[in-house]
């Protein structure tokens, strides 16, 4: 983006009108982003698995044998588009409370 951050973006077509896009603030060792530190809660809500679960602490340190192979990122906004109309995603991701649960990871597989 224009503050040389690096942004993932998830695109939901529902018709070729109609759209969702969700962007994450991605961090890489290349790009590192100092506001994505390590994930402190599962996700669970009150006790209840509402959105997912994600693995903590040891469970979740990526990969020894294989560097970079992990993008990090945390949910920064999303948009419903139907043609001309834009509508904000109804979820607060850069609410401090809410901030934990927004974060995860993409581990690299495969590039090509």
């Amino acid at each position: 983006n224009e503050d040389d951050q690096l942004v993932v973006s998830q695109v939901v077509k529902f018709s070729d009108t109609a759209e969702l896009t969700v962007d994450a603030l991605a961090s890489t060792s290349a790009y590192p982003l100092e506001e994505l530190t390590e994930r402190k809660s599962t996700g669970k809500v009150m006790g209840l698995n509402i959105l997912g679960v994600s693995l903590v602490g040891e469970e979740a340190d990526p990969d020894p044998d294989r560097p970079d192979s992990r993008i990090d990122f945390v949910f920064d906004e999303g948009n419903f588009q139907f043609g001309d109309l834009k509508i904000p995603y109804p979820v607060p991701f850069r609410v401090p409370l809410f901030r934990d649960w927004v974060k995860g990871w993409i581990d690299l597989t495969y590039l090509s």
